[in-house]
Order: structure tokens, then C-alpha cells, then sequence
């Protein structure tokens, strides 16, 4: 991306957390299955420079399933309260297992546990059942830092279409739209 556009949305991103909007690290990530079949959820942003939006998972969620047969997303922030909202479309890259070793480090231990209990996605038959996995992993890592597990890790979603929406009265807002063509961005309006 270029500077411009980290700029402009590290500048919104400013807004929505100065707005006292409650989360404005969540963004509707939009996969697809191998049927093509699309799903959507919220995750966290937990990192954004020029070479894209990062986030973390558990590589066995349906995300993550879904991301090992179609790395094509797109990514949502909506902060309501500022009416602005950035698009993204690219393609979502594993991060490096250094990056996801550090990342995974600066989390709170519980979340660490958590990452080692939850199967996430799958069927369980009752939260009784989560619970004693959670507390199977406290022991195990009892008195020692949590390694990361291998199947928890995190992706870089490369844009190659980013478009910041600015909400205007009686619906004349602003769109601006920055592709990628032929290894060039470019910059165009849209109209409403």
C-alpha cells in the first residue's frame, strides 16, 4: 500500500479509538469455502503497515479452513459512530512463524491456554468438556512460559483493492478508492 493510504487509515483509526468507539480493532473478515460458498465473522486487527492487515486464528477453524482452499477475503471496518468505513479486498498470506511466535507471546496466559484447549469450530458436547481441556493445559504448562501451538498462527491480508467510505448528509458521501493495477495503485472517486 502506499503511504497515502496507511496514512488515511491509520488517521480513521485515530478517529473511531479518540470516538471512544468500543472495539475499533474489529473487522468483518469475508472468506469462502471450497464450494465457494461465502461465510463472514468478526475478528481483530492486530497489526496494519504497508504490506497489509494482520490478524490471528486457530489454522483448524472454519476461518482458517477456509483460508487454506481460497486465500481471496475481504475485511470490513465499520465505525458506525465516526460514519466511516474501510473496504478491503486481497489475498491472505500466513505470517511469519517469528511474527506469530511474538504475537502469541505478548498474549495474556489465559488467552495462550485457551489457544491449546479450543478446538475451535469443532463440535463438543458440552462446556464442561472445554472447561477440563482448558485445565488440562494449565497443568501441562504449570510454572513455564506457553509455546505457541502449531496450529494457531496468523495471516496478512495483501490488499489489491482498499476503499475508505466517509458517511455524508442526505447520502452524498464520499468514497474514495485505491486499486491495484499491474503492480500500481491507483486512486479513483466513486460516486455514491
Amino acid at each position: 500500500m502506499t503511504d497515502a493510504m496507511v496514512e488515511r487509515f491509520r488517521d480513521g483509526f485515530k478517529r473511531a479509538e479518540d470516538g471512544g468507539i468500543p472495539e475499533p480493532t474489529a473487522m468483518t473478515l469475508a472468506t469462502v469455502d471450497e464450494n465457494g460458498r461465502p461465510a463472514a465473522r468478526t475478528v481483530l486487527l492486530k497489526d496494519m503497515d504497508a504490506h497489509g492487515f494482520v490478524f490471528y486464528t486457530n489454522l483448524g477453524s472454519r476461518k482458517g479452513r477456509h483460508l487454506e482452499v481460497h486465500p481471496d477475503v475481504s475485511l470490513v471496518f465499520w465505525w458506525r459512530e465516526n460514519a466511516e468505513q474501510v473496504l478491503v479486498d486481497g489475498h491472505a498470506e500466513p505470517v511469519s512463524e517469528a511474527e506469530a511466535d511474538a504475537y502469541f507471546a505478548s498474549r495474556p496466559r489465559g488467552s495462550q491456554i485457551g489457544a491449546w484447549a479450543s478446538q475451535q469450530s469443532r463440535p463438543m458436547a458440552s462446556r464442561e468438556e472445554f472447561l477440563a481441556r482448558v485445565a488440562e493445559f494449565e497443568k501441562k504448562f504449570e510454572g513455564r512460559d506457553v509455546p505457541r501451538p502449531e496450529h494457531w498462527s496468523g495471516f496478512r491480508v495483501k490488499p489489491r483493492r482498499v476503499e475508505f467510505w466517509y458517511g455524508r448528509e442526505f447520502r452524498l458521501h464520499e468514497r474514495i478508492c485505491f486499486s491495484l493495477v499491474d503492480g500500481a495503485w491507483q486512486e479513483s472517486l466513486l460516486y455514491p
